[in-house]
């Protein structure tokens, strides 16, 4: 029975490249009947335009598992930090970053 459980394993290959991570604040996600796209963006503050750093495609049933894995993982978070905070009166886009406007 062990040998089967590591036939089944997958080695992962990480690259430095993608082991360093893009940083993005802000993740837009469409749908067809056959697929998820997720883009990922970063929005700059006094920038008008926001480029996506990333975008990934998933089937239905991979967006559906992604779903429930960061659920998990918000939970588990969230028992050892605190309840994360999403302030009421910012529910659409993250256009005001708070601070002083810069000025030149």
């Amino acid at each position: 029975m062990e040998e089967q459980n590591l036939d089944n394993q997958l080695n992962i290959e990480l690259s430095e490249d993608v082991a360093e991570g893009t940083y993005s604040n802000l993740a837009v996600i469409t749908h067809s009947n056959t697929e998820f796209v997720v883009d990922f963006i970063r929005v700059m503050p006094g920038v008008p335009k926001a480029k996506v750093k990333a975008r990934i495609v998933l089937t239905p049933e991979h967006a559906k598992r992604l779903l429930n894995a960061l659920e998990d993982n918000i939970e588990k978070f969230e028992a050892v930090n605190g309840r994360i905070k999403i302030p009421e009166e910012n529910n659409g886009f993250p256009m005001n970053f708070g601070g002083p406007t810069a000025q030149a």
